[in-house]
């Protein structure tokens, strides 16, 4: 009797444990989803007072409220407009690429240019520029030609190596060849073309039409799908290769997931809008810090509104003088503290 009365309590206490443990459980959860959720009130909040800020902004003030001319009325509708959602999409898609690029190779200072997409845009711009300046109404098809070669490069390697580390090193060496072809074709280009091409390097919001956008859109979408085919394996990636794999985690096809995906967003951006630097790098590790998860399903989001946010006072910042700003520069004040920041703080 008194063995069945301890067991009868052993058994009580372990079923009092466990429900306690799950009410704590169930809490702290309820507690990180209500944080969650009244921070990306407040980004999404911020981003639509950002937008209203870019839309108005500039060499000349407008506010849309008032009874605009017909100049300002165009400058609205053809330039700030554009070139404001522009911006959320640029930030949003290089932040996710960067995130990505991050979990895959779990390195802190990966990015969306890593694998050499830039490179390969710069490519085929340079190419574009050496034969005709007056060609310069289709830099981006040039640019996206260039990167695609490149991804296509990526994409062949990837199914023949099996180690993260070494397509990373692939990646980098044909974003080095693609950057050798560059500055041997500036060597013979005419100042003109030259020019042009420089200019294009500094990166730029407002070469975006809306006519731009209907080829834009659809790539930075499909980059979106295979961002969103690769969600759920992103978070067991985050623990090594082997560990996916033991979750029955095809980390091959994720792996090629997330090529696709950084090759198109990072691609796609570059190509209309040029390199935009340190943006894809320092988000991610913004976004981590503020909701303190490397959970997928809140980092993406988080990516998606921080980098928005953070691109839209680039370009607020950049219109605020006489003569705006390249984006790239203003870009880079932002994002290389948070560099500097990441090496100091991992030693």
């Amino acid at each position: 009797m008194k063995e069945r009365k301890n067991e009868g309590k052993e058994r009580f206490g372990a079923l009092f444990f466990v429900y306690i443990k799950k009410k704590l459980y169930l809490c702290s959860r309820f507690e990180f989803m209500r944080r969650n959720a009244g921070i990306f009130i407040g980004l999404s909040g911020l981003l639509v007072l950002l937008f209203c800020l870019d839309v108005c902004s500039g060499s000349i003030w407008l506010w849309p409220f008032d009874d605009l001319s017909v100049m300002e009325q165009n400058i609205l509708h053809a330039i700030r407009l554009p070139k404001a959602i522009t911006a959320i999409m640029a930030g949003a898609a290089l932040s996710v690429s960067g995130l990505i690029m991050q979990t895959l190779f779990r390195n802190p200072l990966a990015g969306p240019y890593t694998l050499g997409v830039s490179s390969g845009a710069s490519l085929g711009v340079a190419f574009l520029t050496l034969l005709s300046t007056s060609l310069v109404m289709v830099l981006p098809v040039a640019a996206c030609i260039g990167a695609t070669l490149v991804l296509l490069l990526v994409l062949a390697v990837s199914r023949r190596v099996t180690s993260n580390v070494s397509l990373l090193i692939v990646g980098m060496m044909f974003g080095s060849i693609a950057g050798a072809l560059v500055s041997l074709l500036q060597n013979f280009a005419n100042p003109d073309a030259l020019k042009l091409f420089i200019v294009w390097t500094l990166g730029s919001l407002s070469s975006v039409g809306w006519g731009d956008m209907q080829l834009m859109v659809p790539i930075l979408l499909a980059g979106t799908v295979f961002v969103l085919l690769a969600l759920k394996p992103l978070n067991g990636l985050l623990l090594g290769e082997d560990y996916a794999r033991g979750l029955g985690i095809n980390v091959g096809r994720t792996r090629l997931f997330i090529v696709l995906a950084t090759g198109l967003l990072a691609g796609g951006v570059t190509a209309f809008c040029g390199p935009i630097a340190f943006i894809g790098v320092a988000v991610p590790h913004i976004a981590r810090g503020i909701f303190q998860t490397s959970n997928h399903r809140v980092t993406i989001p988080a990516c998606v509104l921080i980098g928005a946010c953070l691109l839209l006072v680039c370009d607020v910042l950049c219109s605020l003088f006489t003569y705006p700003l390249p984006i790239s520069t203003v870009s880079a004040l932002f994002g290389a503290p948070v560099i500097i920041w990441i090496i100091l703080k991992n030693k």
